[in-house]
């Protein structure tokens, strides 16, 4: 079963999980202030008015209500000075102090739990605001309404009405800070509903507006574009705001729980653009601050993260071993997240064949499921492979009819893609072949569609950034035009009345430079003739070679899908054959396949249509083969590899080479799971000679061993793809098994070239 397709819905997963992205997120509308206590203490006794003491305990009491942490010490501080201001105020009749610890009053209600009473506290202040034109704290009341609505979408739908009735104010009466605050709030809420793009706007806005009053800590605001820019897949411009988010962390020396937020994002970021090394080291950093600080619902986001990026790899058990690092300790509270992790295990133990400790996690997957529709693709998808992996594949074709009416009410193409999918499986295992190999190929249809539409979105985004460049480089030429004519202008002023007296011989060299111009003129007009045809030759032509480009890639793209899908017939034919010589030749089979798939995907993702880079082709195929291995074997491998290109031609052959000579090694060098170690290099030994050596200490080639006269397949081809290499094979025999393979690089294509 390929695990690829349950996976690639992490897009879906974005939109459906925005909430939860939200509240990692959110900087709270009333930020931290960031002055010290002790200074503002200080300030207050030396206050030089009475209006100026109320609002500086006004800022000391937003002190203690945001200060991290949830202290009751804390709240009654802010408390008791903001009734200290309250007093102060009233007695001098001060409006907007008035009306700014009625606001205060609100939010420590709300922060105290007393919900109903901060809601009353907060609308008095709404009104009070109104009848006293005090615009901005009437901007900053909307702001607080929205803490009272929750993350359902008609909630979300009233907080962007509160902050679009506040944002006019802000910008009115010049308050950028909290106008700018508002717009990224804003944006929050358009990306929860959907509106990406307006919420990009939105905070591009807001970006302008920070820089411009030099606030620099736009860290949590770039995490948001790079989030947005994700739902939309867009996996470029996601990567470079969670790298400006991460970098901008830095400099301003940003320590705070954000940074949880900030890696968790990165590494989404990197998973999109299957970097998982990099999406695992983030991952795990963001972890490690949300399990610092024991934050349950983001420990068990990154957990499943984390989990999905395993399953990615098809490595179940560090799945498993992710998802119960936290179970015990950190159980999740909400419906959804616990529907997630029943997926994962019933999915990670029924891959594995472990359908018997897969069985309690589906019976609470299919109770579930029978109870409500939410995480419905979770329910669905495990309890569809939970059925296919444990003989019950009669039993899947109605989940699979109730997954396609549920896909037509979302329009998804990743869903229907995946609906294929798991119909392909059930009618293979039904032996439905001709049914099977129809959803086989309707599915990569649907994934070459998914693929073109992510293409058409990134070319979109680069041709408006295009134009916009040019529309840019065009206003600075007319403007550099337009000081050049006034220059002009003025020469020609003092021309004319330096050249009055000298008008007949003016004449005279006109009449010369006329007769010049002409015959000058002619030649131009040929010059220009011959480069028009020159230009339209070199249109062609260029035309020509990004056909040519196109066609190259379609094909490495085709061959290596191909190849796939064979691989992936091989691997559920596998599951019902019970004799060891053909599951042997099927995995044979599948190495082979998987070495020649690795050059062609290399190939149609490489700006290079023709040469492959061994070196990196070495270390991906050397990966491979380990995690084939990964629980049978306890071998060490070593590889010393110079960066040497080479063509289509010869690297297929090598390539196969060097897979069945550490297939082979691990099979019969190490018996009995001996420990041992295989080197493999590869070298230029100069002049564009090479060699290959792959060797290991293991028991070596039995006693009377002839080469020429064997009839193992393994070395039968081994020697004759060295053949197609032009190349010489020989072994060593001693401590171990030694094989070296010297050929020389096919340069036709290079001097094509």
């Amino acid at each position: 079963m390929n695990f690829t397709s349950l996976i690639s819905v992490k897009n879906y997963l974005r939109i459906v999980f925005s909430v939860s992205l939200f509240l990692l997120v959110n900087i709270q509308a009333a930020a931290q202030v960031k002055e010290d206590p002790d200074l503002l203490e200080k300030k207050i006794a030396n206050a030089e008015s009475d209006s100026q003491k109320v609002e500086l305990l006004i800022t000391l009491s937003s002190y203690y209500l945001t200060k991290p942490g949830e202290l009751k010490a804390d709240l009654e501080k802010a408390d008791h000075l903001n009734i200290e201001a309250k007093k102060l105020s009233n007695t001098l009749g001060y409006t907007l102090g008035n009306g700014k610890t009625m606001l205060l009053d609100a939010q420590i209600h709300r922060e105290k739990g007393d919900s109903k009473n901060g809601l009353e506290k907060t609308n008095e202040a709404l009104a009070y605001a109104k009848k006293n034109n005090l615009y901005v704290l009437t901007a900053d009341v909307y702001r607080e309404l929205c803490a009272y609505k929750g993350y359902e979408k008609e909630d979300v739908e009233e907080k962007i009405k509160y902050l679009e009735l506040a944002i006019p104010l802000y910008k009115k009466n010049k308050a950028l800070k909290k106008e700018a605050d508002a717009l990224k709030d804003l944006a929050d809420y358009y990306g929860i509903i959907e509106q990406n793009q307006k919420a990009l706007a939105l905070l591009e806005n807001a970006v302008v507006i920070y820089k411009a009053i030099g606030f620099k800590e736009l860290q949590g605001i770039y995490t948001l574009m790079s989030s947005n820019y994700g739902i939309l897949q867009n996996s470029q411009l996601s990567l470079k705001y969670a790298l400006l988010a991460e970098k901008t962390a830095e400099e301003v020396h940003d320590t705070s729980y954000q940074l949880c937020t900030i890696y968790n994002h990165l590494g989404l970021a990197y998973y999109d653009l299957l970097k998982f090394d990099l999406a695992f080291s983030n991952f795990e950093k963001s972890l490690n601050i949300a399990l610092k600080n024991k934050n349950v619902d983001d420990i068990n986001t990154i957990t499943y993260n984390l989990a999905s990026l395993y399953c990615q790899k098809k490595n179940y058990p560090a799945a498993l071993r992710t998802l119960k690092r936290t179970e015990k300790n950190y159980p999740p509270k909400d419906e959804i997240t616990k529907i997630r992790q029943l997926f994962i295990f019933v999915v990670s133990y029924s891959m594995l064949k472990q359908t018997d400790k897969a069985k309690p996690y589906y019976e609470q997957l299919l109770k579930k499921y029978k109870e409500s529709d939410v995480g419905l693709f979770y329910k669905l998808t495990g309890i569809i492979i939970y059925l296919q992996q444990s003989g019950q594949v009669e039993k899947t074709y109605a989940y699979i009819e109730r997954f396609k009416e549920f896909a037509k009410k979302s329009d998804k193409l990743i869903f229907y893609s995946q609906i294929e999918l798991l119909s392909f499986q059930s009618d293979y295992a039904s032996k439905k072949y001709e049914s099977a190999i129809k959803h086989l190929k309707q599915h990569q249809v649907y994934k070459d569609s998914i693929f073109n539409l992510e293409k058409l979105k990134q070319s979109a985004t680069l041709e408006l950034q295009f134009e916009t460049e040019k529309k840019d480089k065009n206003i600075k030429v007319l403007t550099q035009q337009g000081k050049l004519q006034e220059i002009k202008i003025q020469n020609d002023k003092v021309i004319r009345y330096v050249f009055i007296g000298s008008l007949i011989a003016l004449v005279l060299f006109l009449a010369f430079l006329y007769n010049s111009f002409r015959s000058k003129k002619k030649k131009n007009e040929e010059l220009e003739l011959k480069r028009n045809q020159i230009d339209e030759q070199n249109e062609q032509l260029k035309k020509l070679l990004s056909e040519k480009e196109w066609l190259l890639k379609e094909i490495h793209h085709r061959v290596k899908n191909n190849l796939q899908i064979v691989i992936s017939l091989l691997n559920t034919q596998s599951a019902y054959l019970e004799n060891e010589d053909a599951l042997m030749a099927i995995q044979n089979s599948q190495h082979r396949m998987h070495a020649m798939s690795l050059i062609h995907q290399k190939l149609y993702q490489s700006d290079n249509l023709s040469m492959i880079d061994m070196s990196w082709y070495i270390y991906e195929l050397i990966s491979y083969i380990k995690e084939c291995y990964l629980s049978e074997k306890n071998i060490k491998f070593v590889l010393d590899t110079e960066k040497v290109f080479l063509d289509v031609a010869q690297a297929v052959p090598m390539g196969l080479i060097v897979n069945e000579a550490v297939n082979n090694t691990i099979k019969y060098a190490f018996p009995k799971n001996k420990s041992g170690e295989v080197l493999v290099s590869f070298k230029n030994t100069g002049e564009n000679n090479y060699r290959l050596i792959i060797s290991d200490n293991g028991v070596g080639l039995p006693e009377g061993f002839d080469l020429d006269e064997t009839e193992s397949l393994g070395m039968n081809l081994m020697r004759g793809l060295t053949d197609q290499l032009d190349g010489t094979f020989s072994l060593e025999n001693n401590n171990g098994l030694k094989i070296i393979i010297i050929f020389a690089k096919n340069t036709e294509i290079e001097n094509h070239g």
